[in-house]
């Protein structure tokens, strides 16, 4: 069932290709386009059926009646303003950037229909090269409208990433980064510290501990220096309280107290089965 006549994906990484990918799959589209700063993404994205047609240029957008915004922060908000003048009012606009305050604050202001929304999914790989269909099936996509959010839009919407397999949660964009700072941006800004701190030639005698504990340091940077500076107020908290906890594991260690050790590690295995 079509739930639109020509969806634009703009950024056809690894989440953008995924969801033109499960959006062509799916048959909920009459047409899907993509734009790239890249010409082999767009060649590539073609040829494994993602996008029916790809440009460099902006113009291919026109006449769409969805575009996803699948970039990098900074460069979603810096073509917020060309991207208006191609497509109608009623043309619904998306996001699936990681954080969501600054972001929702520029796009509502210049877009009527309007919706943050950020699927957890993906890895630390990147590039159409490693989209998939499926990617979203099972995931979490948090949508973060706000008072001005366009109900009937939010509800197309809604219809399209539930039929992405992804189940729905709806946060305020000031909610959704301040719980992401801590589930997902201080995790990785932990994995880069992590290994900077190894020395490069003790990396031989790693085991699978490392290799696990630092796989999302393999990340994109650019991508996540935008996503540390876009959210930096509660980024800098999480940082603070890690520091904290961190502090406490050092103090126990040289103090020798092995009694408050046990308890500090014994409390932080209970919080990780729980995660499952």
């Amino acid at each position: 069932m079509k739930l639109f006549n020509k969806v634009a994906i703009v950024g056809v990484g690894l989440i953008g290709g995924s969801i033109a990918q499960a959006i062509k799959k799916k048959g909920l589209a009459g047409e899907v386009v993509g734009v790239s700063r890249h010409k082999k993404t767009l060649l590539l994205a073609k040829r494994l059926k993602a996008i029916d047609r790809g440009s460099q240029d902006l113009n291919i957008i026109k006449g769409a009646d969805l575009v996803i915004l699948a970039t990098p922060v900074d460069i979603i908000m810096n073509l917020a303003a060309k991207i208006s003048t191609l497509v109608s009012k009623e043309c619904i606009i998306s996001d699936v950037g990681s954080t969501k305050q600054r972001i929702v604050s520029k796009l509502e202001r210049i877009f009527p229909r309007y919706i943050g929304t950020h699927p957890l999914a993906g890895s630390e790989k990147r590039g159409i090269v490693n989209a998939q269909s499926d990617t979203f099936k099972g995931s979490l996509c948090i949508f973060t409208p706000t008072r001005y959010t366009d109900k009937k839009a939010q509800e197309k919407l809604r219809s399209l990433w539930t039929k992405l397999g992804a189940k729905l949660v709806i946060l305020s964009p000031e909610i959704h980064d301040k719980i992401l700072s801590f589930v997902s941006h201080l995790a990785h800004l932990a994995a880069f510290s992590l290994i900077t701190t190894i020395p490069a030639d003790y990396l031989k005698f790693a085991s699978g501990g490392l290799k696990d504990t630092t796989r999302i340091a393999a990340s994109d940077s650019e991508l996540w220096a935008d996503i540390f500076l876009s959210n930096q107020k509660y980024i800098v908290k999480a940082v603070t309280s890690f520091q904290e906890n961190l502090g406490r594991i050092k103090s126990a260690i040289n103090k020798r107290d092995k009694k408050l050790l046990i308890q500090i590690l014994k409390k932080a295995r209970v919080k990780r089965a729980a995660l499952g």
